[in-house]
């Protein structure tokens, strides 16, 4: 059974951009870790720290229309490079979300109030989430409460996080 589990990093914003996840000066690069170092270094959030906020988390929450902009391969990669394999929002732009799934990562929407009581209930907190891709449940929890959401997700969306992204589902079906 996949699942993601890990810290996560809240990001209090809508339209956050490709080219806030990952620069397009970077474009040029064709291997993930020369992304690494640069994911949302250009991100300009109240209290948002790049370089330290980072480096815990394997989960990101945020608002509405994540991914929008430049449709890129890179953004995924950047947060897959870092230790990122679940980002959860109200939206996704519709090519980044594909390529988060293309790519074996989980992007994962949830109704704006939902968004909004998990930011209410757990953002001022260091808080750990558990995403279970077979059961699309996610357990959020920080020192002061434990919260469960359920999440929905397409088969063939669930197949290819199972399988790695496109290509492990590709070994396995072609």
């Amino acid at each position: 059974m996949k699942k993601f589990e890990g810290n996560i990093l809240f990001l209090d914003r809508s339209d956050i951009n490709t080219d806030e996840i990952i620069p397009a000066r970077y474009l040029t690069e064709i291997e993930k870790t020369a992304l690494k170092p640069h994911l949302l270094e250009d991100l300009k959030l109240d209290g948002f720290d790049p370089k330290k906020d980072i480096e815990a988390a394997s989960m990101i929450v945020t608002r509405a229309n994540f991914g929008c902009g430049s449709s890129r391969e890179h953004a995924p990669w950047a947060l897959e490079i870092n230790g990122i394999h679940a980002v959860v929002a109200v939206s996704f732009a519709r090519i980044f979300r594909q390529n988060m799934f293309n790519c074996g990562m989980a992007a994962i929407e949830l109704p704006e109030d939902e968004i909004n009581t998990i930011f209410n209930l757990f953002s001022k907190d260091q808080t750990r989430m558990t995403v279970h891709i077979e059961k699309s449940e996610m357990i959020l929890e920080s020192k002061h409460q434990t919260r469960t959401t359920n999440f929905r997700i397409s088969d063939f969306d669930r197949a290819l996080i199972q399988t790695g992204g496109w290509v492990g589902y590709a070994d396995q079906h072609y």
